[in-house]
């Protein structure tokens, strides 16, 4: 028997969450067959098997929390196909059998009556007072949160895992404060406690990529200083051009939006105030200045809000970059994105096409400094420079911001930027795209 631990699996990940077991205890597995599907923080990958063999047992359910290198699974390297194995095993199971009634008649021996079988969930209690077994995410955030590991219970392989420590933080009172026993449900309740449906509620798991973005989003949100900066955008003129060019990029097999316009001009926007393309780095005490342009754009799936990068946005044509936004929300919602795909960008854009609404304040893709919100673009009365009322196109952006870093006017004027590639998109062109 060998011990499958949890490989590294990108660097600076620590851990990671199963998300589904590809084999089940008992079945053969090939060499470098895809054993186990996990999630990290970076993204979803296969862990294949090391080498051909049987997987025997499951240490780590779906929907857990496994630490880099901890044991996961039991193989037995070079063991026969399930069939085979079966048909080895049917002798020793029928004599197996057989001999049951003369055990059963036979008495016990004294030993054995005396030593039960040990339980599981041995490891140490709260009360125990001895060292508690825990991942080193769990820690982590224990130290963060101010939470005592020894006062949580420890699951049936006497472990603690960050559910644990984030179920006991957001947990509104112990459970040794709760009533000993309780009817299953009160005939009228007056109030329902979040955690107890009612019957009708539907269930859905809290895990996988929902848990991902949640703890993402409130990792973001309780740690950079957010802040929201507006701008109406005349893109009359950018409506014109990307109409007439549909039909060239549609020759080339390209489907064109706004979106790479924005792209290119938001580009521009980060040479002119690079501040925003940063990243604080807290514990080495410095603000890293990234100059390469690999823009995040925030993706909608089914299992959740992905974000695929478009990396060297500086480097692409118009073109280019329509194309890769194409390839990379195709993969991400079919779910074969990379994890280059998923990792490295430097500042994202966010868009709901053109259900955008007329506002709204994006939460930051941690650790980036600024995230644009691109709303729906819209007929509207405009003014013009002679006074007169014309018919025209207006967009809002709003551009969320990390106050520790962007300062108020660096946000605004970073925008401003963005605006006047957007309002004449001769620029682009001018500017070599």
């Amino acid at each position: 028997m060998t011990e499958f631990k949890l490989p590294e699996i990108g660097e600076g990940v620590v851990e990671g969450e199963i998300v589904q077991w590809l084999k089940k205890p008992g079945e053969a597995v090939e060499a470098n067959e895809a054993l186990v599907e996990v999630m990290t923080d970076k993204a979803t990958i296969e862990v294949p098997a090391p080498q051909a063999g049987r997987l025997v047992e499951i240490r780590v359910e779906v929907g857990e929390i496994a630490a880099i290198d901890e044991v996961i699974a039991i193989l037995e390297l070079g063991a026969a196909a399930p069939k085979a194995a079966a048909a080895a095993a049917a002798p020793k199971a029928a004599a197996a059998a057989a001999a049951a009634p003369k055990a059963a008649e036979a008495p016990a021996a004294p030993k054995a009556a005396a030593a039960p079988a040990a339980p599981k969930a041995a490891a140490p209690s709260p009360a125990s007072g001895g060292a508690v077994l825990a991942t080193p995410a769990a820690r982590a955030l224990a130290r963060e949160s101010g939470i005592d590991l020894q006062a949580l219970p420890v699951d049936e392989r006497g472990r603690i895992t960050k559910r644990d420590v984030l179920m006991a933080k957001s947990a509104p009172a112990p459970v040794s404060a709760r009533p000993a026993s309780k009817p299953a449900r009160p005939a009228a309740p007056a109030y329902v406690h979040a955690g107890e449906p009612v019957e009708g509620d539907e269930i859905i798991p809290f895990r996988g990529m929902r848990r991902k973005i949640a703890e993402g989003i409130h990792r973001s949100y309780s740690t950079a200083a957010h802040y929201t900066y507006v701008e109406q955008i005349n893109v009359t003129r950018l409506v014109k051009l990307r109409g007439e060019a549909k039909a060239l990029a549609a020759e080339h097999g390209i489907s064109l939006s706004y979106l790479p316009f924005i792209v290119k001009a938001v580009v521009h926007g980060l040479k002119r105030f690079p501040i925003v393309n940063a990243e604080l780095d807290e514990a080495g005490g410095r603000i890293i200045v990234k100059k390469r342009y690999d823009i995040g754009i925030a993706t909608a799936t089914e299992q959740g809000l992905i974000v695929p990068v478009v990396h060297h946005a500086d480097r692409r044509s118009i073109f280019d970059v329509a194309a890769e936004i194409g390839r990379l929300s195709e993969a991400a919602r079919q779910g074969t994105a990379s994890r280059s795909d998923l990792t490295g960008s430097t500042f994202t854009i966010t868009s709901l096409g053109t259900i955008g609404g007329v506002l709204a304040t994006p939460i930051l893709n941690f650790p980036e400094v600024g995230i644009l919100g691109v709303h729906a673009i819209r007929k509207t009365p405009i003014v013009d420079d002679d006074d007169n009322i014309v018919i025209g196109h207006m967009m809002n952006l709003s551009v969320s911001l990390d106050h520790r870093i962007v300062d108020g006017f660096e946000g605004a004027s970073f925008l401003q930027e963005v605006k006047r590639y957007l309002e004449d998109p001769n620029l682009l062109l001018l500017a070599g795209i």
